[in-house]
This record gives C-alpha cells, sequence and structure tokens, in this order.
C-alpha cells in the first residue's frame, strides 16, 4: 500500500489471505515461506520513502518476518536506524505480528570489544541494536558467525543470558557448520535456551548445507532460514544480455564480481530455459527449489524496489517439481 509522507499506514486487511507460514523446527513459531532481509537498500544513505514502500509491501503481503544485522549499511547500524524511523511512523500498531530479527558477530566498531562472540560484545551489540531500533525485545537474536577464539560456552552463555534479560525471545545462529552448530546445540540446551533456527547461506550453486547441516538441524528440531537464494543476483535473468548500469556487480562490487558471473553464465541459460517451462521467472525458481524442502522453514529474499518483492512472491505460486525436472536442473546444477 503506498503512502505520502504525511499519510499514515494501514495494513492491507487481506494480508495473511495468500501467504504459506511454516513451523521453525519443533518450536511453537510460525515463520512466513517468505522472509525480507534488509541486507541492503534500506540503509539511512538509502531512499528512505523506497524503503518504507517495500516493508509496507511485505507487510501487505503476510511477510511478518523482516531481518536485520547490527553492521547492515553502510554504515554500520544505518538498516537498523532507518528501520526504527520507519517502524516508529508505521508499524508500532503492529509490533506484535512482527517477528524482528538482528545478529551480531561481525566487524561493529573499532577497538577489541566490537568483533566476534565474547559476552561483552553481544550484549553491548544488542543493547545499541534496541536503541536504533527503538524497541524493548527483539524476537530473535542471531550469533552471525563462529568465533574461533572464545569458548562457545561464553557465547551460548551470552545468548541465554539475553534472554533470561528480556532483550529477545529466541536466538539462533548463522554461518555455524554442523559440529559446531551440534555443540551450540547442546550447550543452549543444557542452559534452558534451546536454539530456535539456523540462517545458512543457501541457493542452487552454493549447497554446502545439503552435506550434513540440515540433516543435523531436523534432528535437533531447528529451523533453517535461507539466505541469499539468487546468489546476489546471479540467479535471475537480469545478466543473460549484459551487465546492466543499475546492476550490484556494476554498481557495488564487494560482494559479488563481474567475472564470478560470466563464469556461471552457460548454467544460467539452461536454468532459464527450465524455469520458462514452468511459467516462471529464474528467481522464482530458484526460491522455489529451496521451499521444495520442508526443512527449509522461510527463504530471506531482499527487494531493491516493492515490484521486485512482489515478483519474488509469485514463487510461492509453484513450489512442486517433477522428478524429471529435478534431474534436469541436477544435470545442469553438476555439470563443471
Amino acid at each position: 500500500m503506498k503512502t505520502t509522507p504525511q499519510q499514515s499506514y494501514t495494513a492491507s486487511s487481506k494480508r495473511y489471505d495468500n501467504m504459506q507460514y511454516r513451523r521453525t523446527g519443533k518450536s511453537g513459531l510460525l515463520l512466513p515461506a517468505l522472509s525480507l532481509g534488509l541486507w541492503h537498500n534500506f540503509s539511512t544513505t538509502d531512499n528512505f520513502e523506497n524503503a518504507r514502500e517495500i516493508l509496507h509491501t511485505a507487510f501487505d503481503n503476510g511477510m511478518t518476518h523482516f531481518d536485520l544485522a547490527n553492521n547492515y549499511g553502510p554504515p554500520y547500524g544505518g538498516a537498523e536506524t532507518n528501520f526504527g524511523a520507519i517502524l516508529k511512523k508505521d508499524f508500532l500498531p503492529y509490533r506484535d505480528e512482527l517477528i524482528i530479527s538482528t545478529k551480531a558477530g561481525y566487524d561493529m566498531w573499532p577497538g577489541p570489544y566490537g568483533n566476534y562472540g565474547s559476552r561483552k560484545y553481544l550484549v553491548s551489540s544488542l543493547d545499541q541494536s534496541l536503541k536504533r531500533m527503538g524497541l524493548e525485545y527483539v524476537d530473535i537474536f542471531y550469533h552471525h558467525r563462529p568465533d574461533p577464539e572464545t569458548p562457545l560456552e561464553e557465547t551460548m552463555g551470552a545468548l541465554d543470558h539475553i534472554v533470561r534479560q528480556g532483550k529477545a525471545l529466541y536466538v539462533g545462529l548463522s554461518n555455524y557448520r554442523a559440529e559446531e552448530a551440534k555443540r551450540a546445540f547442546k550447550i543452549l540446551k543444557k542452559l534452558g535456551t534451546p536454539c530456535l533456527i539456523h540462517q545458512p547461506r543457501y541457493n542452487m550453486l552454493d549447497r554446502w548445507v545439503e552435506d550434513d547441516l540440515l540433516a543435523t538441524l531436523d534432528e535437533n528440531g531447528v529451523g533453517a532460514i535461507a539466505f541469499s537464494p539468487l546468489k546476489q543476483g546471479i540467479l535471475t535473468d537480469k545478466y543473460l544480455k549484459g551487465f546492466p548500469k543499475d546492476s550490484r556487480v556494476v554498481k557495488d562490487g564487494r560482494y559479488l564480481k563481474v567475472d564470478q558471473v560470466a563464469s556461471e553464465l552457460e548454467r544460467i541459460k539452461q536454468l532459464n530455459a527450465i524455469a520458462l517451462e514452468r511459467g516462471q521467472t529464474l528467481a522464482q525458481m530458484a526460491i522455489s527449489w529451496l521451499l521444495k524442502d520442508d526443512r527449509i522453514t522461510s527463504v530471506l529474499v531482499g527487494a531493491s524496489r516493492s515490484s521486485q518483492l512482489l515478483d519474488s512472491l509469485k514463487a510461492l505460486n509453484n513450489i512442486r517439481f517433477e522428478k524429471e525436472t529435478l534431474e534436469k536442473i541436477e544435470m545442469i546444477l553438476k555439470a563443471s
């Protein structure tokens, strides 16, 4: 629902009509099949009204989960600051209908206490995040990546402490491999704050979670929410005819390089042909391909405009794959 800066936002009365919700592991929490990630396009350096419209579109279509991290920007903290302003302006009446998550684990501020997984860093970081967003608590707080130096007992103990303080309802992990995740689950369970969810990078071209992580999550009753489902835009049709000037690979080479895209073009063309046969765009098929596995609780999608988000939502119209189609996709993905 579009608004002008002077208008207040009223959510669509039909917001829950079409979204699919999935149980998060063995918990009582349901998450939408598609969740909105605020990694890009939501910072204080981005267009405020565009970010606001994307958030409206998401919630109007049943996307109740907004995912952030302390360092999303630039600048660091920018996405949380902008989101906090939009939350105050538009979403406070709907707070109990929202799942808001944030994370800490990557570089955030100078000195020895602004990175990784110490109790000092995690507690301080969440306090800062809550101030930026104007919240008393987040629904999910993640440790963003493993810390090779800090004892896992300290990091998990900090997550347990945060829940007992009332600053988070649930805790999660991100970027943990299966063995270290299994150890973390055991510690958290013993402390009395079981891990709710794990957030790994997972897409058709990046399938490391299939080795043993998904099975580990399933065995431990932990949900899975996949980020980077389109591999930073590679799994779309945008690069099939060249490199658009406004594309991320041209505008911002920090996370995606031209040669990365070029090396995948042949496979992308073949996958795109299958998507068209299914009546989908390649991006929609890439999302559907993840959701075919019921161990995946939700898929995190980003958007630079509301129309892009609406396009992603169409993936939910067809998440079933014929056996022959999956076999064709496997042949393409396994080709060197």
